[in-house]
């Protein structure tokens, strides 16, 4: 990291510095009396423990991860100090939500409301068997395909068992201008997000979170899920304990890196429909991003690391003033972040149609 600030001389704007992430004391060492706020990118199980301490030393928190469960007790703490803490504000969780709570707000009464978060190689580069490259640790990415999950549909509440989520009654089709057909599956249980948003589940006819892929990405993943390649845990090898998603992620590794003239792409997308003034409204809100070749960043890193920074930003500037546990779905206003990301060159549109 220090060679790397070197060379792009960023100068007396940044400076490195190790720090065990496990230790309590190495991070209130780190924070103590140099910052007025932390981002955090660090994994969610070390996340909770950051926002502690930036509590205690009274200053701003943004991270990227879902809301650990230590972040959600801070909330009293945090107000009574006077500080902002503002967990799940990258691309997804991030972006997506604070989209959702705008598209409920922009309706008088929510029929249904379906989120799409994804990140893919652009055509060009979805060159291997399984149409897809890693922007970020692929285990993670193999342990979040074999996970229960939780849909609405057509009015009932259907349970997803962890092996079938990539199965065909589980999937469905796509079509994106500009990009074409993608296939999506479910992603974790929605009855979480319809608590999230004030919403009443008996009242909704279809609700549920997302993955979009290339045609063909669930297919091949359902067999390797049943075959048990996905299971936690390890196996015995000629008396060596192997873990079966490292080994799977080490194997694949090679063929699923981008290569430097190889771009990713990002998409967000909320759809929902409902009443307005007693008409039925259908509104699309969505982001595409495509990586940048000549900075060398990728849609995730631009859509993740940008969304985070402003967060950070409009804390630190007093131009977001609410204290205490903040969520993206109530408290960040769609506008601001709509102009900030603009000004990074990522759009969000808006389609909305009215059934007279």
């Amino acid at each position: 990291v220090a060679t790397y600030i070197r060379e792009k001389s960023f100068g007396s704007k940044a400076t490195a510095a190790a720090v065990d992430g496990s230790s309590a004391e190495d991070l209130r060492a780190l924070i103590d009396d140099h910052f007025d706020g932390v981002i955090c990118l660090l994994p969610p199980m070390l996340s909770g423990k950051v926002a502690e301490i930036a509590v205690e030393k009274e200053v701003f928190f943004v991270n990227t991860n879902y809301m650990e469960p230590e972040i959600k007790t801070l909330d009293a703490e945090a107000k009574a100090k006077g500080i902002a803490i503002l967990p799940e504000f990258g691309m997804d969780p991030g972006i997506d939500l604070v989209l959702l709570g705008e598209a409920i707000r922009s309706v008088d009464k929510v029929h249904s409301i379906v989120s799409y978060g994804a990140g893919f190689p652009e055509p060009a580069a979805a060159n291997n068997p399984i149409k897809y490259k890693v922007t970020w640790r692929f285990e993670g990415v193999l342990g979040s395909y074999k996970r229960a999950g939780c849909v609405i549909r057509n009015g009932s509440i259907i349970r997803i068992a962890e092996d079938e989520m990539f199965s065909k009654e589980n999937i469905h089709e796509l079509e994106v201008d500009g990009l074409g057909k993608l296939e999506a599956f479910p992603n974790g249980d929605v009855l979480k997000y319809v608590d999230l948003l004030g919403l009443d589940a008996s009242q909704l006819k279809n609700a549920g979170r997302y993955v979009l892929r290339w045609p063909g990405h669930c297919e091949f993943w359902y067999t390797m899920v049943k075959l048990g390649l996905l299971d936690e845990g390890a196996i015995t090898v000629d008396g060596r304990k192997i873990d079966r998603r490292k080994y799977l992620a080490s194997a694949l590794d090679d063929h699923i890196q981008y290569q430097h003239n190889e771009r990713d792409i990002v998409l967000v997308r909320i759809e929902v429909m409902g009443e307005k003034n007693g008409k039925r409204v259908r509104s699309v809100y969505q982001v595409i991003d495509k990586g940048d070749l000549k900075t060398g960043l990728t849609a995730m890193s631009r859509t993740v690391g940008f969304t985070a920074a402003i967060g950070a930003s409009i804390i630190g500037s007093n131009r977001l003033q609410k204290k205490g546990v903040l969520s993206p779905v109530k408290d960040i206003p769609y506008k601001l972040l709509k102009n900030e990301l603009f000004k990074r060159n990522i759009e969000i549109t808006v389609h909305r149609a009215i059934e007279e």
